[in-house]
């Protein structure tokens, strides 16, 4: 039975009506209605095509409408749809079994969610049970999920209005080089990890922390890689004390820095892997929790307390066995790191253009650009946490870049730039043009210090 299709004008009526969007005030909202996408593009019903660089929340890693991608849920919602997580289930062992080879070190078992708040949260609750300690750290710039639990991790200010009730969080400072948090020279402790990490351990107690649990690459919160050594600095200070280690990649895995995980880069494995999103781009919910074989064996005479209705969905382990078959055949996290070349290339020569680029921070298709008013003293184009007028540079130059055909999106003073990994050549120049473009918006608001204006 197939079901008339809305109009444009229905779906804009019903979707006022009835449905509550994201970290959104409802009034007045007006969100575009999308009409269809494929490959690295969506287009609204007046035939608007846009370049999605963004791959929407950073999760469409193999485009949008992959043929085969769509082929595997197919097949499998054919063969079985649904089975309760108490049972084996072919897509979710062969998934389970799957990460247990393409993840860094000696991680092994999984425990599959419907995304990654609720894989964090679970992570959380193990470690906690393994060590028999309640502390977590995390960090400042941090995203982590909006779950009660993930949100009480995440650092940045969507946690001021959660009012979890999620105790025993730890902050640490993040090794924000371009700019210092604790106004260091280098080498700085808090941004080699390690040294920040240990002095804040003993002011805590390093025998009540389980966990110390950080983003490789921080995402949604300005894109800010660490140095060589600051995730093996953490990963022996959690050694020395007996922390677990959990590693959030759920924006940074599967291709997005160029390689299959963005702790390859540094060769540190945690102790606990969390990752979503790319796993499957998307196409059905799924999160994933991998643990190292030493919680695996604590597993095996220990109570795992935690569960879900669809853990382990079968259309959605299924998506996911599909997309890594998907990335090794067509060889998409090769095309990351090649496509990742030529964008860092392509912002230097704008950033020769454009004062306003005070800083550019990226591997793969996992880059950042932070806009400032003043190479010299870098101050941000706009402050931290802007709202209304104070927000309007930022805002002005997203929406003129999507009046031109390229979505982006941006935290503060950063325009995050995360196309999908499946990107062409020529879809990649376009939108370096369009993004030449709209800095001219930025550059509006640069103070050149030689004469103040």
């Amino acid at each position: 039975m197939n079901a008339r299709e809305w109009s444009k004008e229905e779906l804009i009526e019903a979707d006022r009506e009835y449905v509550i969007h994201s970290w959104s005030k409802q009034g007045g909202l007006n969100a575009r209605p999308i009409a269809g996408a494929k490959g690295s593009w969506f287009w609204d019903y007046d035939g608007n095509r846009i370049l999605d660089f963004q791959s929407q929340l950073v999760n469409s890693n193999l485009g949008h409408q992959h043929p085969k991608l769509i082929e595997a849920i197919k097949d499998q919602a054919e063969k079985l749809c649904y089975i309760g997580p108490n049972f084996a289930e072919e897509s979710r062992a062969r998934l389970a079994q799957k990460l247990a080879e393409v993840t860094p070190g000696d991680l092994k078992m999984s425990f599959f969610t419907t995304g990654g708040a609720a894989a964090n949260e679970n992570a959380i609750r193990l470690a906690r049970h393994v060590t028999g300690r309640t502390k977590v750290v995390a960090r400042y710039r941090s995203y982590h999920g909006a779950t009660a639990g993930a949100i009480a991790l995440t650092g940045d200010p969507r946690n001021w209005h959660a009012q979890s009730s999620m105790s025993g969080v730890v902050r640490i400072l993040d090794p924000y080089t371009y700019r210092c948090p604790a106004g260091h020279p280098s080498p700085c402790p808090v941004c080699s990890g390690g040294p920040h990490l240990e002095e804040i351990l003993q002011f805590e107690n390093p025998y009540s922390v389980a966990a110390v649990i950080l983003e490789p690459v921080t995402g949604t919160n300005g894109l800010i890689y660490p140095g060589e050594n600051y995730l093996r600095s953490i990963r022996e200070v959690c050694d020395k004390y007996g922390i677990i280690l959990i590693f959030d990649e759920v924006m940074a895995g599967f291709g997005r820095t160029g390689k299959l995980f963005a702790c390859d880069h540094w060769g540190v494995t945690p102790d606990i892997l969390i990752t979503a999103k790319g796993l499957n781009s998307g196409y059905v919910p799924l999160g994933a929790m991998t643990v190292s074989a030493r919680i695996s064996e604590w597993l095996q005479e220990n109570k795992f307390w935690g569960g879900q209705t669809y853990a382990g969905h079968p259309l959605a382990c299924a998506s996911a066995v599909a997309s890594l078959q998907i990335m090794e055949e067509e060889q998409v996290v090769e095309n990351s790191a090649r496509q990742g070349t030529r964008l860092g290339a392509g912002l230097e020569k704008l950033a020769e253009r454009h004062p306003s680029i005070g800083e550019i921070r990226g591997r793969g298709l996992f880059y950042g650009l932070e806009l400032v008013r003043n190479r010299e003293t870098r101050e941000p184009l706009v402050p931290f946490n802007a709202v209304g007028e104070a927000a309007a540079p930022m805002q002005r130059m997203i929406k003129e870049a999507m009046s031109k055909g390229l979505y982006l999106a941006a935290n503060f003073n950063v325009v995050r730039l995360t196309p999908p990994l499946v990107i062409t050549d020529e879809e990649l120049d376009l939108a370096l043009d369009i993004l030449d473009d709209v800095l001219s918006i930025a550059d509006e608001y640069y103070i050149d210090s030689s004469t103040g204006a």
